[in-house]
């Protein structure tokens, strides 16, 4: 493995005739090195969170595949997948939720999930569109202390990665806040609005740790 290269996105965004620049990751190739951990601004003790994320691959219908990972040492605390017959899922420490929805592909769909403890209520939105409720986790807390990977399944604190549950495609925006966004909010994050970033993971100022041969490459919304 290569030794891992540090990138702060701190004020990338810019606008330019009415676009907003920013970076985006490309995972080319299966592999079981190529990484980027993430860092978040605040500790991931959550009981409530909206996380979301714009994302594309072609591995439809091949296997499963790791969309996001937030992993402590002894547990999977927030894992999302996509899965072998292509619904969506996400993971606390458990069993998943899932939810029936179209297939990713290699159009850029943007993903959002939100989840809040003291209800239990999970939700998945695909490019603005909100999936029907589910009861997930009641009363359950997402714990501090991990780290935040994306494109691979840690199922150690930080390493046992499988080429074969590996993330291939383009990954970007990933922004979290430990709160359930409104749903015009989420919506307006998919059409381009400045909306508030996120407060737990926020793209355009977090430290990226780039491992491997991961492109980052400056693209416009």
């Amino acid at each position: 493995m290569s030794p891992a290269v540090i990138l702060f996105l701190i004020v990338v965004s810019t606008t330019l005739a009415g676009s907003v620049t920013i970076k985006t990751l490309v995972f080319s190739t299966e592999t079981s090195t190529n990484y980027v951990e993430m860092i978040p601004q605040r500790p991931m003790n959550l009981r409530s969170f909206t996380l979301c994320m714009r994302v594309a691959t072609e591995l439809s219908g091949r296997r499963e595949v790791i969309l996001f990972a937030y992993r402590t040492r002894n547990y999977d605390e927030l894992h999302v997948w996509r899965e072998l017959d292509g619904r969506l899922s996400f993971y606390l420490a458990g069993d998943p939720v899932l939810f029936k929805v179209p297939e990713l592909g290699a159009l850029q769909t943007h993903l959002c999930i939100t989840w809040d403890s003291t209800s239990g209520l999970a939700a998945l939105f695909l490019d603005g569109k909100r999936s029907l409720s589910k009861i997930y986790r009641k009363g359950h807390t997402v714990r501090a202390g991990g780290r935040v990977i994306l494109g691979q399944d840690p199922d150690s604190f930080l390493g046992d990665f499988d080429s074969d549950q590996s993330f291939v495609g383009e990954i970007f925006d990933v922004n979290m806040w430990d709160t359930v966004l409104a749903d015009s909010v989420i919506q307006g994050i998919f059409a381009g609005k400045r909306e508030p970033r996120g407060n737990v993971l926020d793209w355009e100022r977090t430290e990226l740790r780039i491992n491997g041969d991961v492109k980052v490459a400056t693209r416009e919304l």
